[in-house]
């Protein structure tokens, strides 16, 4: 209640920069050198009186006061007393205030309480709920994801061996939502996994998700600053959420879930005691039909379910999920060889060889292993379960090794019958005379090499004296050649060869299969 004419002069200026001229609240405390709260009250008390500009010009002030500020009435708590319940719910949804729930409460109502009462009053309708309500939650902004501390066991219908099944639990913020499923393990495979049947589940993505910092999800743990692992983080990044992992040994960061994991426990698990089961599918099968019925159980002091309260509050908020599922692939860091090789499950794949010695990310799906290098894939290989195996891709070779991957025995061979008799028998005593088919192949490089340095004519020659003196080496040619021993004349003269007849000599043919 205003207590001069210099208050009412101020309220009245208000409604006229506010609703006249357009100005915002702070811009309005600025010219009148008042609060921004105040502002918004006086402009409140118009709006709930539905008084505008036009209609407070032609008022007089205690005109204006009286529609401003009504007298009080007796009251009848039956008649004036909002749905709390309905209140809570609404705070919920996106942009809604306790100012906007007051308005529109107050609006044609003579009995409506004051701003300030309704306010007080919410709050303690508020503390009377349970701890995990007290949280104002808006609509598809959270899912809270955790493990049930209890497990279901799990028959192995041949041996008889069993194991323990783990049981998931997702909720969503503002309508409680649950989802539960059971898993294997906690492995980064099975908390992802589920976390991805959980958004198919409530058919969109949150904005958030919050899980606490298990080490199957997160990296580097930390009170203030936790670091997602590279899979979590993709996970995130496919179905554009965020992570917001809840501190170590803080159960109110995730208040949700843990009261979520309680009805499961109680509503699920606890029907499920008497029961066997001899599968993982079995398991969920059952999961899924009472999961139904906890969804449509009645909330106590709100109204609805938490069925129709996703339906009404979560659903429309929740991103629409992308095309394809995330598929859940495993990251790891690893050197590479100096052969240009990296190793997985001890099988090795070829990477460019500019990166031999640097370290760089594998990503590994069901079938696909793909290397990266500063956030670039550089090279993609299909999974082998093949140990101790290569595989390589020749561009990834330097390209001296890549010409000698491309020389095969009977391509070595049939150059050195393009050059001449004598030079294809020296080639084939290489391939076949030497330790390791290494070696012989680097012989014939050699041979190739000499070529270049002098004329295919000089190297038959050379080649042809080689064979004569039993020499038929690299060496040995290369020493002939320097000499120019190979424009001397013949040691001896044969209508042949010696070395194709031989019976020794296989021939190209050999090499070809």
């Amino acid at each position: 209640m205003p207590t001069n004419r210099v208050t009412m002069r101020q309220i009245r200026e208000t409604l006229r920069l506010h609703l006249q001229a357009g100005l915002s609240y702070a811009e309005v405390g600025r010219v009148l050198k008042i609060s921004k709260s105040a502002v918004c009250k006086y402009v409140s008390l118009a709006r709930a009186a539905s008084v505008d500009w036009a209609h407070a010009d032609t008022l007089a002030d205690e005109e204006l006061e009286a529609k401003l500020y009504r007298p009080a009435v007796p009251r009848s708590s039956h008649q004036l007393a909002p749905d709390f319940g309905l209140v809570h719910q609404e705070l919920k949804r996106p942009g809604v205030t306790l100012m906007l729930l007051w308005e529109e409460y107050a609006r044609d109502n003579a009995l409506a309480y004051k701003y300030t009462s309704f306010c007080i009053k919410y709050r303690e309708f508020a503390k009377c709920q349970q701890r995990s309500m007290r949280q104002i939650h808006v609509a598809g902004e959270k899912l809270f994801v955790d493990y049930a501390g209890g497990s279901v066991p799990i028959i192995d219908p041949v041996t008889g061996e069993i194991t323990q099944a783990q049981i998931f639990v997702a909720t969503l913020g503002a309508s409680n939502y649950t989802f539960a499923c059971a898993t294997p393990r906690q492995t980064t495979e099975d908390w992802i996994g589920a976390q991805v049947l959980a958004l198919e589940f409530i058919g969109g993505a949150p904005r958030l998700i919050v899980p606490d910092q298990a080490r199957a999800l997160i990296k580097r743990p930390d009170r203030y600053d936790p670091e997602p692992n590279r899979t979590y983080e993709e996970f995130a990044r496919h179905y554009g959420c965020a992570v917001l992992a809840a501190r170590p040994r803080h159960p109110r960061d995730k208040p949700k879930v843990e009261g979520a994991v309680l009805l499961v426990q109680r509503w699920i698990l606890a029907r499920l005691r008497n029961r066997r089961f001899f599968s993982l599918a079995e398991l969920n099968r059952a999961i899924a039909e009472l999961l139904t019925d906890l969804n449509q159980r009645p909330f106590k002091k709100l109204p609805g379910c938490r069925r129709s309260a996703f339906d009404s509050l979560d659903a429309p908020a929740l991103r629409p999920l992308p095309p394809a599922r995330f598929a859940i692939c495993r990251w790891k860091e690893v050197k590479v060889n100096i052969d240009y090789h990296v190793e997985f499950e001890a099988h090795y794949y070829s990477v460019p060889h500019r990166l031999v010695g640097t370290k760089i990310d594998v990503r590994v799906t069901g079938s696909l292993l793909e290397c990266f290098a500063a956030n670039q894939r550089v090279a993609s290989h299909a999974l082998s379960a093949v140990r101790g195996h290569f595989s390589t891709v020749p561009d990834h070779m330097p390209a001296s090794h890549r010409a000698h991957l491309e020389w095969t025995p009977a391509k070595l061979i049939a150059w050195g019958q393009r050059i001449g008799v004598s030079t294809a028998a020296v080639v084939t005593w290489q391939l076949e005379h030497r330790p390791h088919p290494e070696q012989g192949y680097r012989a014939c490089l050699g041979l190739l090499a000499l070529v270049r340095r002098y004329t295919a004519e000089r190297l038959e020659g050379a080649c042809t004296r080689a064979m004569a003196i039993r020499a038929p080496t690299l060496r040995s040619v290369t020493n002939i050649l320097k000499c120019g021993l190979d424009r001397q004349g013949a040691l001896f003269v044969a209508d042949s060869p010696a070395a194709i007849v031989h019976e020794n000599v296989r021939g190209a043919d050999y090499y070809h299969h």
